[in-house]
């Protein structure tokens, strides 16, 4: 695919996937959606990818300024919603479970984790794409808003369900119903982000959490936990308690069991096999 609102790379182990449409504060758009699918397709068949990072282009000013003003005129002038995508994009994390199969939910079952680097304003779809990264690190007095309420729309993409989850229902109820502008320093005192990083030290501190993960978990482990975590979202603990004991038995078979416990007995980087 030609890739005209993103950029990707892929480097150490990680793949990096920028959000770029700079002109117009890396604003979402269909064409984004689709090519923003196909590079996560891409990294999760991509053997040496252990981790994704996103973030938006520094030309930008935002890490995702929301839905492009211009797609939300256009729904307006057809009198519909129009998402913009075609039948056949790409289907990341998808059949893995149910409960992951929808918009933006399929990062979920993707088999790598997937970090946030917001350098900038989130805003609306923005917010959601951050909301579905599964770690977020974040530039102080960022600007961030779910917005849907001006435009007469629910809240989006399932950020009612994955925001309680995340920050409590108190301060979810805050940011859906009011729709009001908060910053990433509040961001961070809700427990929405993991870590506030000056700007310029944003992505080198980023890429360096990537590679450590990258070099000090196997690439076993990282799938199988994420799985984990968000499957056991929407189970019971015995469930969760009985699923971790049965892997523990099946993953001690792996090679990259024996290679861990040599490395740490060597005190050396493992050698992973995936």
């Amino acid at each position: 695919m030609e890739l005209k609102t993103i950029r990707y790379e892929v480097a150490d182990g990680i793949a990096t996937v920028t959000l770029s449409r700079p002109k117009r504060r890396n604003a979402w758009t269909g064409r984004m959606h689709t090519e923003y699918r196909w590079v996560l397709l891409q990294a999760d068949k991509d053997a040496s990818v252990r981790v994704i990072v996103v973030t938006g282009d520094p030309e930008g000013a935002a890490f995702c300024a929301g839905a492009d003003l211009g797609a939300l005129e256009g729904h307006s002038e057809r009198g519909r919603y129009d998402a913009g995508i075609s039948e056949d994009i790409a289907k990341p994390g998808y059949g893995v479970a149910p409960e992951f199969d929808a918009t933006f939910a399929y990062h979920f079952g993707l088999t790598k984790p997937v970090i946030a680097a917001i350098n900038g304003a989130a805003a609306g779809v923005g917010l959601v794409l951050a909301a579905y990264a599964d770690l977020r690190f974040a530039v102080p007095g960022a600007k961030f808003t779910a917005a849907h309420g001006r435009f007469n729309f629910p809240a989006e993409y399932g950020l009612s369900w994955l925001l309680p989850r995340l920050v409590g229902v108190t301060h979810a109820n805050d940011i859906l119903l009011s729709s009001r502008v908060f910053t990433s320093d509040e961001a961070m005192e809700m427990g929405f982000l993991n870590k506030l990083v000056a700007p310029a030290e944003l992505m080198p501190h980023v890429m360096a959490y990537a590679k450590a993960m990258a070099d000090g978990v196997s690439p076993g482990s990282l799938r199988e936990t994420k799985r984990q975590i968000y499957k056991d979202l929407h189970g019971d603990a015995a469930s969760a308690v009985n699923h971790s004991e049965a892997m523990l038995v099946e993953m001690s078979m792996h090679p990259d069991y024996k290679e861990g416990v040599k490395a740490w007995m060597e005190k050396r980087k493992a050698r992973w096999q995936g």
